[in-house]
């Protein structure tokens, strides 16, 4: 039986304030990892693995699922997170990240760890393992869509373009992409870096059907993967794929942080992770008053 889906946006906020203490709790504890692209993305997952997504955490290898690929992979303190969420393993197991012997390794390891469909590291690649799982599904006429996730940086990478192009060629309508659009990396702005601006222009350029989104927006998040992933569904895998653009807050939740390129890949100390539990719990007590 697959993993029973929430559809309340409210109850979803609350699933995602959750995710995101644990992530703090997570980064505190291993001293180690990114909180910019792992907070400002949680939104995204958990309407993705909580509200739209087929997938069963007691048969993590069931065939018709939908498989999840995590292309910018440093951001993979969000992806255990959720999973741990989704009883994919004991949440205690995510306090082990980034060290020695534990199966949260700083980027995912495919085949280490319950529900994770690829191994990512360098940045690039995901997409073209969406592609290539994709087309395998498309020639076996496999269910089940292929979701990868993508950052905006990496779209400084000719391999993600390369995939691009593949993937409108042989129609794989199965793909949708979510693209973290937070406009930042390591080492500054993106657009000061490598501008990239207009993603959405080029992506059609490319025979992509193109949609933008507030990737914090739970309710338009939603809506917008529902709608999607029905479409893609009933397609049969042979149209365009389809990119959501998501225009995200870095480190969303965490308030002295957020928008900042410099929480790229810092973590927070035990007095900042104090200061940004306040706050995402204080966040939450207002959703509950909603």
């Amino acid at each position: 039986m697959a993993f029973e889906k929430i559809k309340s946006v409210k109850e979803l906020k609350l699933a995602a304030s959750e995710i995101r203490c644990d992530i703090i709790r997570m980064l505190v504890e291993s001293k180690s990892g990114h909180t910019a692209g792992s907070l400002g993305m949680t939104d995204i997952f958990a309407a993705l693995y909580l509200g739209v997504a087929n997938h069963d955490p007691k048969n993590p290898d069931w065939d018709g699922r939908d498989k999840i690929l995590l292309s910018n992979g440093h951001i993979c303190p969000i992806l255990y997170a959720t999973l741990a969420y989704c009883d994919y393993f004991p949440r205690s197991e995510l306090m082990t990240l980034r060290k020695l012997g534990s199966h949260l390794q700083g980027h995912p390891h495919w085949g280490h760890l319950p529900g994770i469909e690829n191994t990512s590291g360098p940045l690039g690649q995901g997409l073209s393992q969406a592609c290539g799982l994709a087309l395998a599904d498309k020639l076996d006429s496999r269910e089940g869509l292929i979701f990868c996730l993508t950052s905006d940086g990496e779209h400084q990478e000719g391999q993600t373009w390369e995939a691009v192009m593949f993937a409108s060629k042989y129609k794989l309508g199965k793909i949708i992409q979510i693209m973290d659009r937070n406009n930042i990396q390591i080492d500054g702005n993106t657009e000061d870096i490598m501008p990239l601006e207009s993603l959405k222009k080029k992506y059609e350029a490319f025979n992509w059907e193109v949609h933008e989104v507030d990737g914090n927006d739970m309710s338009a998040v939603l809506s917008l993967l529902e709608k999607l992933s029905a479409k893609a569904r009933s397609s049969g895998g042979n149209s365009a794929p389809i990119i959501i653009i998501a225009n995200t807050l870095a480190s969303k939740g965490f308030y002295s942080a957020e928008g900042s390129y410099k929480w790229h890949g810092k973590t927070p100390s035990k007095e900042e992770g104090e200061i940004a539990l306040a706050d995402i719990l204080a966040a939450s007590e207002k959703i509950r008053a909603e």
